[in-house]
């Protein structure tokens, strides 16, 4: 799995930006950026939140936890490339929130053997 520093570079390169512009960005000197990618030194909580938020990528994926860069992305595509979950998120959009939880009911009442897995998954995380 990737390193904090090895994303670090990586959206660097992939934003055309040197050391020195990438540390402008966010307040640091280059040689800073430089110990972050070679895994010298690791920026702070706040820092790799403001970076996470800059290059719209999950803490996770920055950190090398997850290889997925967004979830949110990830879902949305998803939902894109089935036209069965187009038509849903269609309908979902245009409900109320009583309406949203009323179909979730008859979902989970309707397919409750999967619900229960995606349910034991997310306890598990």
């Amino acid at each position: 799995m990737a390193t904090i520093g090895d994303r670090i570079k990586q959206l660097r390169l992939e934003n055309n930006l040197t050391q020195e512009e990438f540390g402008k960005i966010f307040g640091i000197v280059k040689s800073t950026v430089s110990m972050y990618e070679s895994n010298k030194s690791t920026p702070d909580d706040e820092l790799k939140k403001k970076i996470a938020e800059y290059f719209n990528v999950s803490l996770d994926w920055l950190m090398g936890v997850s290889d997925i860069r967004n979830p949110a992305d990830e879902i949305t595509e998803a939902v894109e490339d089935d036209p069965d979950l187009r038509i849903i998120e269609r309908a979902r959009q245009k409900m109320s929130p009583k309406d949203r939880e009323r179909m979730m009911k008859i979902l989970k009442a309707s397919f409750e053997d999967f619900f229960n897995e995606d349910e034991e998954e997310d306890e598990n995380e």
